[in-house]
């Protein structure tokens, strides 16, 4: 038998990568039975149900291990059949294999002091201990069995390994041999490109830790789901959290305020529809541009413009982050993400109060609404984290004949299905609808094509699409009985493309719009607002109109009550540095040191004021931004989000 089409090789690839789910299945049943206590599966389907979800997230753990090994075994090197090589395969993928399939059993013991997976911010706390010996010697005797245990999973491992071997076999018909393995190493790598991701879809963000929380009620049995090797590959490249002590809690308490209470009473629960639209930055609005002076500037939001002259609107606002997930932790939990994305870490299945939790405990029905395939983004999962009690996306839609063909399905219909679903749900409801149709690669239907010409911006002519789209959501809202009593709030996740150089200043990177209406003319919402503005003062803003008047974990402030304890601030990211607004400055710090001081208008930042001598208000909202991300991570890491 000859080694033309290397099928043998091929085979023993496949088993191989094999025994790496079989003993990651029987990892996480252990890691179950040590710790049942703390998980509520009450039978055997629901914990087999939890491994069949964990799948997804082995296969990306089992790819990112043995990815060195993929390659070594597929490349077409004449020799690979030989004993030598072989062998050499064998100790890589034993070593490499074994050594983070050890941390399953790290967390088997230690997930019961931390309740969570362990990730790379538990490596940087481990290499702060100075007493690392003790520690191990500790661990070592007390859960000796736990070793053990892993010691027979490994010989168990290296034996079934060993059960099917590569024979030397000569190789003749040398070009069939190279093009026949060419051709599958390209489709090998596409798979395992694939399996890394999570999927193959292009609408899908690549599986990440927050997506277990996806599957289940319970947030603690997600990481039944998880396995360890996975969560410290995905957070690798993320910062960790890091308490700092710049300040005391008094000084927090008495400025910033992270624990406010509000005193309204509506006569009525007003229902609640928060629009976040996918990449609809305040550039595209012209009501948000009408005192900009830029020149020959040009609106592509013509209904959204109308429905500002009736609405509160902020043409001074700002994300509190990156990405689409950032917007959703920003906007409903008033959680930003900096360096590192609070929805990525696994700070994020803790017990978080929020907008959709105040909504619950007051008798609201609540409610998301993503038009992507189910999953995408990570809205899901962090969805049931907060509580959310129903989630609509691609599935429950159901009719593909309105599907775009990469991202989900078009706005137009989607947002009808909304309004008649809501038309359906107990009063008083919260619903929250993210769009869809002004993302990359930038499509409209076809029927749509001659009326939207857009821009010189590719996303533009998305952006008139969403925005008539829109201009048909509320058509329908108008004629229905819940629409005279509901508090409808626009914004964008994020920004996109720019086209005026206004815009691509990095200050405005972040630049979106927060507009508030009602028909319900005794919420007041109505007027031009230039003061600084979040995405974290939505969350606020709507528990003071809602009228819930206990206690409540929020760093923004509400943009209604305009309480002069509360000052306009905004705080984001570029990635390693800080970027925080307040009163007459803008400041920038990388965690250790100011880089920068720039006046309020100065949003390109080009007159640094850092060196030059800081004024009392200067220091005081240098000291506010230090007080903020210490709060934050502290509440984050010591689980205060509640």
């Amino acid at each position: 038998m000859n080694n033309t089409f290397r099928l043998a090789e091929y085979k023993a690839l496949l088993y191989r990568l094999l025994l790496g789910y079989l003993f990651y299945f029987i990892s996480r049943v252990l890691f179950f039975a040590f710790n049942t206590n703390l998980f509520a599966v009450d039978d055997l389907s629901t914990l087999l149900k939890l491994c069949y979800y964990g799948l997804a997230f082995d296969t990306t753990a089992l790819l990112y291990v043995n990815s060195l090994f993929i390659i070594l075994s597929i490349l077409p090197l004449w020799i690979n059949t030989q004993a030598r090589y072989q062998k050499g395969l064998g100790i890589l993928y034993l070593v490499t294999n074994l050594f983070f399939y050890a941390t399953n059993f790290i967390d088997i013991i230690y997930y019961r002091f931390s309740q969570v997976r362990s990730t790379k911010a538990t490596l940087d706390l481990l290499s702060d201990e100075s007493n690392k010996k003790a520690l191990f010697e500790h661990f070592t005797w007390a859960y000796w069995y736990v070793i053990i245990i892993y010691i027979l999973c490994c010989i168990a491992w290296a034996w079934l390994y060993y059960r099917v071997k590569v024979k030397p076999t000569p190789m003749v018909k040398p070009k069939t041999y190279f093009i026949s393995s060419v051709v599958a190493v390209l489709l090998i790598m596409t798979l395992v490109v694939g399996g890394i991701r999570g999927d193959f879809k292009h609408s899908t963000r690549p599986i990440n830790m927050v997506d277990a929380y996806k599957h289940v009620t319970i947030p603690n049995q997600g990481d039944i789901i998880l396995n360890t090797p996975f969560a410290i590959f995905r957070t690798l490249s993320s910062n960790s959290f890091k308490i700092e002590h710049w300040t005391n809690e008094a000084y927090i308490n008495a400025n910033l305020k992270p624990i406010k209470q509000y005193n309204s009473n509506p006569a009525v629960k007003p229902n609640i529809v928060i629009i976040i639209c996918e990449s609809m930055a305040r550039e595209f609005w012209g009501s948000m541009n009408r005192n900009t002076n830029i020149p020959n500037f040009k609106s592509y939001t013509p209904f959204l413009d109308s429905l500002s002259d009736s609405s509160l609107i902020f043409t001074n606002a700002y994300a509190n982050g990156r990405q689409s997930i950032h917007a959703v932790s920003s906007v409903l939990a008033g959680i930003p993400s900096f360096q590192t994305a609070f929805t990525s870490s696994p700070y994020a299945k803790q017990k978080i109060q929020s907008l959709v939790s105040i909504c619950n405990s007051m008798g609201y029905e609540t409610s998301f609404f993503h038009g992507a395939a189910n999953g995408s983004m990570g809205f899901e999962g962090f969805g049931s984290i907060l509580g959310m009690k129903n989630y609509y996306g691609r599935t429950e839609y159901n009719n593909e004949k309105d599907f775009d063909g990469i991202w989900g399905i078009w706005d137009e219909p989607f947002f009808q299905f909304v309004g008649k679903t809501l038309g359906t749900q107990k009063q008083p409801f919260m619903a929250t609808l993210f769009t869809l149709s002004s993302h990359d690669p930038f499509q409209i239907p076809e029927k749509y094509k001659p009326r939207f010409k857009g821009g010189p911006l590719a996303i533009d002519k998305c952006v008139q699409y969403s925005d008539n789209a829109l201009r048909q959501f509320f058509n329908y809202a108008k004629t229905q009985p819940w629409y005279n009593n509901t508090i409808f709030v626009i914004t964008a996740d994020h920004t996109n493309q720019t086209y005026y150089p206004e815009y691509s200043k990095q200050v405005n990177r972040f630049a979106v719009p927060i507009l508030f209406y009602s028909a319900n003319k005794a919420y007041a919402l109505k007027g031009v607002r230039t003061d600084f503005a979040q995405q974290m003062d939505i969350y606020p803003s709507l528990v003071s109109l809602i009228g819930y008047n206990k206690p409540f974990r929020s760093w923004g402030r509400s943009l209604v009550a305009n309480l002069p304890t509360e000052p306009p601030r905004v705080i984001n990211s570029t990635g390693n540095i800080y970027q925080y607004m307040e009163g007459n400055y803008i400041y920038l710090f990388d965690g250790k040191k100011i880089t920068g001081i720039f006046a309020a208008n100065d949003k390109g930042l080009e007159k640094n004021l850092a060196d030059a001598p800081h004024t009392a208000e200067m220091d005081k909202g240098l000291l506010n931004c230090k007080a903020f991300i210490q709060d934050y991570s502290d509440r984050i890491v010591n689980k205060k989000l509640n």
